[in-house]
């Protein structure tokens, strides 16, 4: 029996009295006041999130960029040093490895930021691409904390504590500095929908900066929040989610990605498919969509048309902030467009259901 691994951050959860389950391998914070009022704090004020879970891969080298743009299908020639983008890690057939997040810091050297149950298998498939080019691929999962501040009153709790001029970061944009005096990576990236940064630092002081963090923000309206709100938040914002909205038998176009594919920069693992499926057209793609009564519906739940199952819901909830039930699911193309009603299966009964434009929330800018 595989072991259950523990962030550096376990004790603390603990001590919070988070509710602990086991998530991709690993024993995480679900809650610790409740999701409903964790979702309304981020959105309203701020959360802060044990993302130390998350996989880090690091390439480095003279050909570094060359494979980076070789498996996954983003431009990564386009990103200036600091700057961020949101890929898909591909497998021949454009269906995803993984989505990941790649940060540039120079031309010979990009941070790759992964899921947490696919660091290993991203790892082995990225090396085994590198056969031939000057290039180191590392995992460095390990070396790693990873803690989010998420929502419009994160800048006023960071602030104070890192010598970086916040201002300065846009989103998708990063910086390294000192929080608490301690050598950290500030990003300005996010899973809520919501302003915010992710911070990177050694394991051995993840403690004592998410206890500062929280000492300076609790004034602010800071509370600790559980993988259930993170999930919901990023339902909302429509983003996605590998193993369940994606995985390796989605491609990037029926996955309603096409803003991340850029077939002009050159080859890449399943350019050929992509190109094909795009001139061919699609027989599906995944569409939001919101219940037409208060049940809620769950991932797995069956979807329904004219009486058969065409699929089943990839993402299915309650949204704490927009007040009503909401969820993701792949249609046959021709029924994938506004407006269009199908039916959920919950429990023997049909539920109605109808698609919608997405993401469901959009922050204020």
């Amino acid at each position: 029996m595989t072991e259950i691994k523990r962030t550096p951050l376990n004790e603390a959860h603990r001590a919070l009295g988070a509710k602990m389950v086991e998530f991709a391998g690993w024993d995480m914070p679900v809650q610790y006041s409740g999701t409903l009022p964790e979702h309304l704090n981020v959105r309203n004020m701020a959360g802060i999130f044990d993302v130390s879970h998350m996989g880090e891969i690091e390439v480095r080298g003279v050909d570094a960029l060359k494979l980076v743009q070789l498996v996954t299908c983003n431009d990564a020639s386009k990103l200036a040093d600091g700057q961020i983008h949101y890929s898909g890690l591909m497998t021949p057939q454009g269906t995803f490895v993984d989505d990941l997040l790649v940060h540039r810091f120079h031309s010979e050297y990009f941070f790759l930021c992964v899921n947490a149950s696919n660091a290993e298998k991203d790892f082995d498939w990225i090396n085994s691409h590198a056969k031939g080019l000057d290039v180191e691929v590392r995992n460095t999962s390990d070396k790693y904390f990873q803690i989010a501040l998420q929502g419009p009153r994160s800048v006023e709790i960071l602030q104070p504590l890192v010598d970086i001029d916040l201002s300065t970061i846009k989103y998708y944009w990063f910086r390294e500095g000192k929080l608490n005096g301690v050598p950290v990576l500030v990003t300005r990236t996010g899973y809520t929908g919501e302003d915010g940064f992710e911070v990177y630092g050694i394991p051995d002081e993840a403690v004592n900066i998410w206890n500062k963090l929280i000492e300076v923000g609790k004034p602010l309206g800071l509370l600790p929040t559980g993988l259930a709100a993170r999930n919901t938040l990023r339902l909302e914002a429509k983003m996605m989610l590998y193993g369940h909205d994606i995985d390796d038998t989605t491609s990037v176009l029926e996955a309603d990605l096409g803003w991340i594919l850029k077939l002009a920069k050159g080859d890449f693992l399943g350019r050929d498919t992509l190109v094909n499926q795009k001139q061919t057209g699609l027989s599906r793609k995944i569409v939001g969509f919101e219940v037409l009564d208060r049940t809620p519906v769950r991932d797995g739940y069956s979807v329904i048309i004219d009486g058969q199952k065409v699929s089943q819901v990839t993402s299915g909830s309650p949204a704490p902030f927009l007040k009503k039930n909401i969820g993701l699911a792949y249609l046959p193309i021709d029924k994938a467009h506004l407006g269009f009603e199908f039916a959920i299966e919950v429990r023997g009964r049909e539920i109605a259901a109808r698609v919608v434009e997405t993401p469901f929330y959009k922050r204020s800018k």
